[in-house]
């Protein structure tokens, strides 16, 4: 690195800080820790890093509250949670107020959380100059989805498009469906999951609904609209935490096959649900 990047750790846990600020170091990042919320929050301007390590549960204010303040004053420096809790209305909480990633302190070493800070910042170096524009999209080259699949399983030869942005709940499913035999591509959002559908033609679709470019709705309706039915008939099954009444409706009525709750359904369920809709 030309520069140090400049990474803020706002944890309460020292035995955690003190593994994780020693590894950053090593790795040629410049580490400013605070202790509390509080402490973390009065930190980020006079620092002004480069991304945010952020606990959630702290003395003073919790992480919950240093990512409504931020949004309030409109800071915009990207956040990855550090957490024990790994609860889908937690993760869906955090991405809401802005968080790019989550992590759970149980399953996590110190190398994860280079890798993840790492990938980070060559997402953000290789999309400098890029346009996030509909104009600039429809423009771009074909896009590569990660193909994944379980040597050990017996194959079933159905293709699974997955589109979910959260790495943590991703892995989880992707791991459960390729166990199962099931050919998985990932698309973490809605470019890739348009893009996606059209050039992988899978036999179905797994579709979040808080994305970033295009939502689960506009993704919904833009696969919907393709001209050619073999794109615009494949079954949908919309997998989300908005669990609200008039959200359920509003994804069927639009065309989507199904409707689950994240918080309500395990991975072997949605298992269940994928076989029952293409009849295997």
């Amino acid at each position: 690195m030309d520069k140090k990047l400049k990474i803020l750790l706002i944890e309460d846990e020292e035995a955690l800080v003190e593994v994780l600020s020693t590894k950053l170091e090593r790795e040629g990042y410049e580490i400013k820790v605070g202790f509390d919320g509080e402490e973390g929050y009065n930190m980020i301007s006079d620092f002004n890093p480069d991304l945010i390590l952020l606990d959630i549960v702290m003395p003073k204010m919790d992480g919950y509250d240093v990512l409504e303040k931020m949004k309030a004053e409109g800071l915009t420096t990207p956040v990855i949670i550090i957490s024990n809790s790994g609860q889908p209305v937690e993760i869906e909480k955090t991405k809401q107020l802005g968080a790019i990633d989550h992590l759970i302190k149980t399953q996590f070493n110190p190398t994860d959380v280079i890798t993840m800070i790492e990938r980070y910042f060559e997402n953000k170096n290789s999309t400098k100059g890029g346009g996030s524009t509909g104009e600039a999209a429809s423009s771009a080259p074909e896009i590569s989805l990660p193909k994944l699949e379980d040597p050990n399983a017996t194959k079933l030869n159905i293709n699974v498009l997955l589109v979910e942005d959260d790495s943590f709940l991703r892995d989880i499913s992707s791991r459960k469906l390729t166990k199962e035999g099931f050919t998985v591509f990932e698309a973490i959002d809605g470019e890739q999951a348009v893009q996606g559908a059209s050039q992988v033609k899978p036999d179905i679709i797994l579709l979040d609904i808080i994305l970033p470019v295009y939502d689960g709705f506009q993704i919904l309706e833009k696969i919907r609209s393709n001209p050619d039915s073999s794109i615009n008939k494949i079954p949908i099954i919309m997998l989300s935490n908005l669990g609200q009444d008039n959200d359920i409706k509003r994804a069927l009525d639009m065309g989507a096959n199904d409707y689950l709750v994240k918080a309500h359904f395990t991975t072997e369920e949605i298992v269940g649900k994928i076989k029952s809709h293409l009849g295997k």
